[in-house]
């Protein structure tokens, strides 16, 4: 009798979460990511974020292992957390002007292992 209440009670938090009360996913802040090798290169992104606005962005290829990611030169107005293999990059609530992050992406393409530069601009929507 026990095993009813519990299923009631998963379903009713699922439907809360699902509600839209619980955290929701970051928008699509990085339009378009040009993919990175690992073969000691340096590629670019450009991120369009609101202020106050947080941009959660995964950084693995499908073909690709990410060993680690390490910040090089972290932004000067925003906040910046390495998350796994990926990064969040948290706005000011006053964002005025750009801001710049540098991080070094470290694994294995494929087969072959080796580091990425990536620097990324960060503009005010």
């Amino acid at each position: 009798m026990l095993a009813r209440p519990l299923l009631l009670s998963g379903t009713a938090l699922a439907a809360f979460v699902a509600s839209g009360l619980a955290a929701q996913a970051s928008p699509l802040c990085i339009k378009e990511r040009t993919p990175f090798a690992l073969s000691h290169d340096t590629v670019k992104w450009t991120m369009s974020i609101a202020p106050g606005a947080d941009c959660i962005q995964g950084l693995r290829w499908s073909y690709m292992q990410i060993f680690n990611v390490s910040v090089v030169s972290g932004p000067s107005r925003g906040q910046l957390a390495v998350v796994g293999s990926g990064f969040r990059y948290s706005a000011e609530n006053q964002m005025r002007g750009t801001d710049t992050f540098t991080l070094l992406i470290s694994g294995k393409n494929r087969h072959d292992a080796g580091t990425s530069t990536l620097e990324v601009e960060v503009n005010p929507q």
